[in-house]
């Protein structure tokens, strides 16, 4: 902004040029050049406008030809909204506006924006009011974001609430009255409504509806081409007919469908199965409405939720009666056999797809149980130390069990990973004899003093490739498991068997091999018969409340499945259990294949190194420059990768190193380093992410990733380690 202010012609500007500007409107103008923060100037009696390049991203592209203007000509549209501040500031109060909202049309369209700004009154060197001065954020992403989680939270409990209501009914037509009546009162409807479908698609047949007092009941048989072009079209692809108001949106006649009903809003939500459209619900209101995108979401959740509800209650009650008309089949009747037996497979296939949704039922369950047990140690530790008078033991008391609650949720998540099998794994070749033999005084520290812990490893190496990471907390996991059978008593068994081959596992076909098998054997209880089935299941779990997440067998299931092996165990009961996790083996390497880890270099900090961070996430990159600046490093912040390249230049030496997230919408950060790797080759890259299914499915492509949730001294840890990495390869300058 500083070099178009120098090369700006001032003809037309009410300002003047800049040779002629007052020393109170230069010295203001030299604050606002020299923040990072979005600021701007108005002086004189017109207002003339000067900002900085924080600024010029607010105005979008009323940028630059607003540098002079006049600032009622730039904000014309929301100018009423702001008028009155800018009188009480030019009267010589300072105002302090917090998540105003404002209209602004800044690229061509109007669009609702939320903005935290004060105005102050700029005076002259004789103490006059000459201008105002303005500082600002655009906080439209955080009052959406909080609007959309309140409406979320909103949605959810009444999603609860409705599944408490119609769990309690084993009729279909009593589920969708109390359905409809629900939803009516709960969005301040004046009609809510269910229809079946006729076979040929073109009429319906409204069965039941609830209807406020008032307003008519709307039940009847109807043909879908009198409401409408739009509703024979939407609804016939499956789309959701959505009319805010029909006088004004609709053909007179069309309207009159919905008028003759007492209807002028309406949301109509198609049920598709198999192809066709088999029935609808929809929400209605005699006066037009303008719908929210929550309302239509809540809608559709409604109406799949609903009738997957109906189709469970159908199939039981259609096995009920499949069974009844079994026993009372005369057993010569083979055609009427064959008949019923048909039908038992359809119902089957129903329950099966009842189960399933049982399972993700369980697995969200577990999910939010964990994770709100975390979030409260975590905030309420962070009320604590909110306090200003809290001693400094306890405040250290509270940021370790923040610190500590964090890992346990990053390790949660990370089992979750590993069970849908999502992690990103970074393998490398070991000699898997020689790390159990490491591993060994760790397991016996996990299992206790009362668990001797006996090693069965064969004298020549034997090499597998794996995420050692993962791999230790499997076995780990493992040892946890077979502790907790012996209760804290016995011997527990590590065996190494080099050369096997995979056998057949829960029906899937084994595999010559060779694979590395490493069995875990205990003397504990054993596992009863009934309970085998569902050891992998994830938060299935025998042990009481609060001792196990039932997530430990889990993770060695999906770490065993994403290396490319399995796992399995015998138990007998009273006798003890195995676990064997069966990896394959590769050839060994020219070197062991482990990494080398350097000791560490002693350094403050980033000691002035530029770094460019890449997020597109406000909070995060806000969190990421400000401890990279307090790690002592000079950062620049682009919200996107094209954003990136276009700050990193022709050759992208202003910096000394990239910091990119990997989920971001437009180029993702794994092209993005993929592309500076090829252009930039001696600029190294440090990729960033909480999951991403591009890792997890094809690794890391040779570049440094940090996992989110990540510390600040492992941010620093990585970055010293590329830079001196780029010293080390890079050419001593010629004298």
């Amino acid at each position: 902004m500083g070099e178009l202010i120098r090369s700006h012609d001032w003809s037309g500007s009410p300002l003047g040029h800049p040779d002629t500007w007052p020393p109170c409107l230069r010295s203001t103008v030299s604050l606002l050049l020299g923040s990072r923060f979005p600021m701007f100037v108005g002086f004189g009696p017109e207002l003339g406008f000067v900002y900085n390049d924080s600024y010029a991203e607010i105005l979008g592209d009323k940028h630059p030809a607003a540098l002079g203007g006049r600032f009622q000509d730039i904000w014309s549209e929301i100018w009423p909204d702001i008028v009155p501040l800018i009188e009480r500031a030019m009267a010589g109060e300072a105002t302090w506006s917090e998540n105003l909202p404002l209209t602004l049309n800044r690229h061509g369209y109007d669009e609702p924006t939320w903005f935290t700004f004060s105005y102050s009154p700029v005076r002259d060197e004789e103490d006059r009011v000459a201008g105002m001065f303005c500082a600002c954020t655009e906080t439209t992403g955080r009052v959406q974001a909080e609007a959309a989680l309140r409406e979320n939270e909103a949605r959810l409990r009444f999603l609860d609430r409705l599944g408490k209501e119609a769990a309690n009914s084993l009729d279909a037509d009593a589920i969708l009255a109390t359905t409809t009546r629900m939803l009516a009162e709960h969005l301040g409807l004046s009609n809510c409504a269910y229809a079946d479908m006729d076979p040929d698609e073109d009429g319906f047949t409204i069965r039941g509806d609830w209807a406020a007092e008032g307003s008519p009941s709307i039940v009847g048989h109807y043909s879908l081409a009198d409401f409408g072009r739009r509703a024979v079209e939407d609804l016939g692809a499956g789309r959701p007919l959505v009319i805010h108001d029909n006088l004004a949106e609709l053909e007179p006649g069309e309207a009159a469908t919905f008028q003759a009903i007492g209807i002028a809003a309406t949301i109509c939500m198609p049920l598709v199965k198999d192809g066709r459209l088999t029935a609808l619900m929809a929400i209605h209101d005699r006066v037009p409405r303008t719908w929210t995108d929550h309302e239509l979401a809540l809608l559709g959740e409604v109406t799949e939720r609903s009738w997957a509800h109906i189709e469970r209650v159908r199939a039981v009650a259609a096995l009920r009666e499949a069974v009844a008309d079994l026993e009372a089949l005369n057993l010569t009747l083979e055609q009427r056999v064959e008949e019923r037996t048909s039908r038992l497979f359809e119902t089957e296939e129903v329950l099966r797809q009842s189960q399933k949704l049982e399972a993700v039922g369980q697995l969200t369950g577990g999910v939010a149980h964990d994770f709100n047990n975390l979030l409260t140690i975590i905030r309420s530790s962070v009320d604590f130390l909110l306090r200003p008078d809290l001693p400094e033991a306890r405040r250290s008391r509270y940021l370790h069990a923040v610190s500590e609650t964090v890992e346990r949720a990053s390790k949660l998540t990370s089992q979750l990973l590993a069970f849908a099998r999502r992690q990103t794994l970074q393998p490398v070749t070991i000699d898997v004899g020689a790390r159990l033999h490491a591993l060994a005084d760790l397991l016996d520290t996990v299992t206790g003093a009362r668990i001797t812990v006996v090693t069965e490893l064969p004298e020549r190496p034997c090499f597998i490739e794996v995420d050692v990471s993962q791999f230790e907390t499997a076995l780990v996991n493992m040892a946890v498991n077979a502790r907790d059978a012996m209760d804290g008593e016995g011997t527990l068994t590590l065996r190494l068997a080099c050369g096997s081959s995979l056998p057949p596992i829960r029906g899937h076909a084994g595999s010559p091999g060779p694979f590395a098998a490493i069995s875990l054997g205990d003397t504990g209880s054993g596992i009863p018969p009934d309970l085998q089935a569902r050891v992998f299941e994830p938060f299935f779990t025998t042990k009481e409340v609060g001792k196990g997440t039932g997530l430990g067998l889990s993770q060695v299931f999906g770490f065993a499945k994403q290396s490319g092996g399995d796992v399995t165990f015998e138990s007998t009961p009273s006798l003890g259990t195995t676990f064997t996790l069966y990896l394959p083996q590769v050839a060994a390497m020219a070197s062991s294949g482990e990494p080398v880890v350097e000791a560490a270099e002693v350094e403050p900090g980033g000691a002035g190194q530029r770094v460019l961070v890449v997020e597109d996430n406000i909070e995060v990159g806000r969190f990421a420059t400000q401890i990279l600046h307090d790690l002592g490093y000079e950062t620049t912040w682009a919200t996107n990768a094209e954003e990136a390249l276009n700050k990193l230049g022709p050759s992208g030496a202003e910096f000394d190193v990239v910091f990119s997230d990997v989920v971001m919408p437009g180029m993702g950060g794994v092209a993005l380093a993929k592309l500076l790797r090829d252009e930039f080759p001696d600029l190294p890259v440090v990729l960033a992410s909480g999951y991403s299914h591009v890792l997890a499915r094809d690794g890391t492509h040779g570049f440094e990733l940090l996992s989110k949730p990540y510390s600040a001294d492992q941010v620093s840890r990585v970055l010293r380690r590329v830079v001196r990495a780029k010293r080390r390869v890079s050419p001593e300058p010629m004298s």
